[in-house]
């Protein structure tokens, strides 16, 4: 865990070093669980974002776009239960003065005790080798099943705990455990109280004039309640989806690991609207093609894996999060839920609009069932950034830091560097730019030696150098460097712009879903 700590904390220097992530008014000394994204990190902000979009828009004729406001009137957060239910359990330790989540702190018990059985695993692994069998360990092993019943206990009692919304039992079983304060190391712990994570704020020209509503907390909400303008002037037919990105804001007070909880963040949601009955089979399917969508970038499937939900939110039936091997070990990245017809039921209860759904197929209306597919930007892009991180060893005391990013979401897609500032070097490598420019994202270096200049678009994920040399004035060729083999080849001016758009484009990586 140290080792993976320290790799954590260089990802963090390094986002700020290369401007990827900024803490929000750092010259004022930041505003806590708040990030600003710099010249770099809005790029593949940026990118991350079209991959999403095209993959729902461009891959899917029954899926539309919206974009709809923060501010929305006061009583959809009543229909949908956030002013009464959008809680979480929060536990002090009395010597720190820290609070915590009492869910995180039993989930990270939970994962001690798999982090155990693991490293009993690797430990047989290396003494056994070729002939170590897992299976069998894990069944004979005294301290593997030792751990295993204690995690299996320890997940059902939490499990139970939540369903019943039993505070007290959640404090008992933090006080069971023995689990401590990470700051005072003492088990001083207060009781666990429910705490409401929306912001709110006043609209109106005057303070007595003045009404309360809140930030958002989600963007689900506003498809929901434009889902019947949608439907009606789209003439969409179910199935179908409506898209979204947006901004939501969550009042954290446990926020944590860098962009992975923030107070303020980016969702990218799809609602799915489908006929009552045929919910279970597109959540089936949409959980599959989630994934997909994930393992296309290159990462390794073993990066990823399911967790479903033990306690459903009011509104589902069926619910699971794609989670994704960060630094710190396995976190949500997306939730997929299928939330039945509660969040349309409920709008159509409390605004008094009927908002049914009419299908010519059954001749009949209804309140349709919804899938929903939810992945937070900030945490998709920690995780691109934490998996593409990589310290190179390249033998006779040398090393470097390259960002090994999916090229089509690179914020740089190729870096112009002419040999020497003079003899008219430079001079080409601007033409060469500016005939680029208006296909993909290009740098133009001319500071330091070509070794220096290299490894500085390495660390930032530019995929593709060219090197504009002498030569390049006699046959209007350049050297072409790939940033993971550092492989160079020669290749026409002429034919950059077709070589390298077929190699860094958005289109290469949909393409992969579409088989």
């Amino acid at each position: 865990m140290a080792k993976q700590d320290d790799v954590f904390k260089k990802l963090v220097s390094h986002c700020k070093e290369y401007g990827f992530v900024f803490r929000s008014s750092d010259i004022y000394d930041g505003l806590g669980a708040v990030y600003d994204y710099g010249q770099m990190g809005v790029e593949l902000k940026n990118n991350i974002k079209k991959y999403w979009w095209d993959s729902m828009v461009l891959l899917h004729e029954n899926i539309v776009g919206i974009d709809s406001a923060i501010f929305m009137h006061p009583t959809i957060w009543k229909a949908s239960g956030h002013v009464d239910a959008f809680n979480d359990p929060l536990i002090d330790n009395k010597d720190s003065k820290k609070r915590y989540r009492a869910d995180v702190l039993i989930e990270d018990q939970v994962g001690k005790y798999e982090e155990k059985i693991n490293k009993e695993i690797a430990k047989a692994k290396k003494r056994f080798g070729d002939s170590f069998d897992e299976e069998q360990f894990r069944a004979t092993n005294p301290r593997v099943k030792a751990n295993e019943a204690k995690r299996e206990a320890l997940h059902t009692r939490y499990a139970k705990a939540l369903n019943d919304s039993n505070l007290e039992e959640l404090r008992q079983i933090i006080i069971d455990e023995g689990i401590a304060c990470p700051i005072s190391g003492t088990k001083n712990w207060t009781e666990v109280r429910q705490f409401n994570l929306m912001f709110s704020t006043e609209v109106g020209s005057t303070a007595e004039g003045a009404s309360k509503i809140y930030l958002r907390p989600e963007t689900a909400q506003g498809i929901f309640v434009n889902y019947l303008n949608v439907q009606k002037t789209g003439r969409m037919r179910i199935p179908f989806g409506i898209a979204q990105i947006g901004k939501a804001f969550r009042n954290e007070i446990v926020a944590r690991q860098f962009i992975f909880r923030m107070r303020e963040f980016e969702q990218m949601e799809m609602q799915f609207f489908v006929r009552p009955g045929t919910e279970l089979e597109w959540f089936k399917k949409w959980k599959e093609t989630r994934l997909n969508w994930h393992e296309a970038l290159g990462f390794g499937n073993d990066a990823y894996r399911f967790h479903d939900h033990e306690k459903l939110a009011h509104y589902a039936n069926a619910a699971t999060d794609i989670e994704f091997k960060m630094p710190f070990g396995f976190k949500e990245v997306e939730g997929i839920h299928s939330r039945t017809d509660f969040d349309l039921s409920q709008h159509e209860k409390f605004s008094g609009k009927n908002i049914k759904y009419f299908d010519p197929e059954l001749n009949e209306s209804y309140v349709p069932y919804v899938i929903e597919t939810s992945i937070g930007v900030d945490r998709m892009f920690l995780s691109i950034m934490s998996s593409a991180y990589t310290e190179e060893d390249l033998g006779d005391g040398k090393s470097r830091i390259v960002l090994k990013l999916p090229a089509a979401l690179a914020p740089v897609k190729l870096a112009v560097l002419p040999l020497v500032k003079k003899d008219g070097l430079p001079e080409k490598a601007r033409e060469i730019i500016n005939d680029l420019k208006f296909h993909f994202n290009c740098q133009y270096d001319e500071k330091d030696s070509v070794g220096k200049r290299y490894r500085r678009q390495d660390a930032i994920g530019t995929p593709y150098c060219i090197t504009v040399d002498h030569d390049t004035l006699k046959d209007d060729c350049v050297t072409l460097r790939n940033r993971d083999t550092m492989e160079q080849e020669r290749v026409a001016i002429a034919n950059l712009e077709s070589l390298i758009a077929d190699r860094v484009s958005i289109t290469s990586i949909l393409k992969k879903l579409n088989k």
